[in-house]
C-alpha cells in the first residue's frame, strides 16, 4: 500500500499514520525526518542538502525528489509506505507522480484527512501540557477529572507560545493556500480519498481502514 497523507495541521494524519504503519508493516515517510536522516547517512542527495542548508537556502524540489527517491529504495519500503509532509506543491505532486512511475511503483492512495477549521482551531490553540508530568490535555476535549488532576498534583496547564489563535489562523490559511491545487491535482486523477478526521482515534482509524479496503 503506497499512500500520500494529505492533513492540515491538527487533523491527526501524524497519529493515524503512526497506528496504520504499525498495522500494516510499512514505513511512515516524514519529510523532516527523511532530510536528517539523509544528511545524517551523508547519502548523495544528503550531502547536496546539508551544503544548501549550510548555506541557509531551502533544499530545492530536485534535491528533495532525490532524497525521496533514495528513501523509497530501502528494503522497508518495498511492500508500501505512508509519504507525509510532500508534495506540498502541484509542481511535487506532479514530479512525485513522475518518479513512481520511474520506480514502477504507483500510489495506490491520496488521503485527505478532513476536518472543519473550527474543531482544527479548537484542537490546536486548546493544547495544554501539564507541568508536572508532562501530560498533553486540551481544554475542549479533555475530561474535567483529567484537567482538575493536574491541579490537584500541584501542576498548572501551559500553552506553546505558538498556538494563539492569529498564529493558528495563519498556519491554518497557509496550508490551505498551499494544498488545494495538490488536493486538486489528485481528485483529477481519480486516487484522492476523503476521509472525516473528526471524533476519537479509533473512529477516525475505523473510517481510514474502510476508505482502504
Amino acid at each position: 500500500m503506497r499512500i500520500v497523507l494529505l492533513g492540515a495541521p491538527g487533523s491527526g494524519k501524524g497519529t493515524q499514520a503512526k497506528i496504520l504503519c504499525e498495522a500494516r508493516g510499512i514505513p511512515h515517510i516524514s519529510t523532516g525526518d527523511m532530510l536528517r536522516a539523509a544528511v545524517a547517512e551523508g547519502t548523495r542527495f544528503g550531502q547536496k542538502a546539508k551544503a544548501i542548508m549550510d548555506a541557509g537556502n531551502l533544499v530545492p524540489d530536485d534535491v528533495m525528489l532525490g532524497i525521496i527517491a533514495e528513501r523509497l529504495a530501502a528494503p522497508d519500503a518495498a511492500d508500501g509506505f505512508i509519504l507525509d509532509g510532500f508534495p506540498r506543491t502541484r509542481q511535487q505532486a506532479a514530479d512525485l507522480d513522475e518518479l513512481l512511475d520511474q520506480l514502477g511503483v504507483p500510489l495506490d492512495a491520496a488521503i485527505l484527512m478532513n476536518v472543519d477549521f473550527d474543531v482544527l482551531m479548537k484542537r490546536l490553540t486548546g493544547r495544554r501540557t501539564c507541568s508536572k508530568s508532562g501530560q498533553l490535555l486540551n481544554v475542549y476535549y479533555s475530561s474535567q477529572s483529567d484537567i482538575d488532576a493536574v491541579a490537584e498534583r500541584g501542576g498548572e496547564l501551559l500553552q506553546r507560545e505558538d498556538d494563539n489563535e492569529e498564529t493558528i489562523e495563519n498556519r491554518l490559511n497557509v496550508y490551505r493556500e498551499q494544498t488545494e491545487p495538490v488536493i486538486d491535482f489528485y481528485r483529477k486523477r481519480g486516487n484522492l480519498t476523503n476521509v472525516d478526521a473528526a471524533g476519537s482515534i479509533d473512529e477516525v482509524n475505523a473510517r481510514l481502514v474502510s476508505a482502504l479496503g
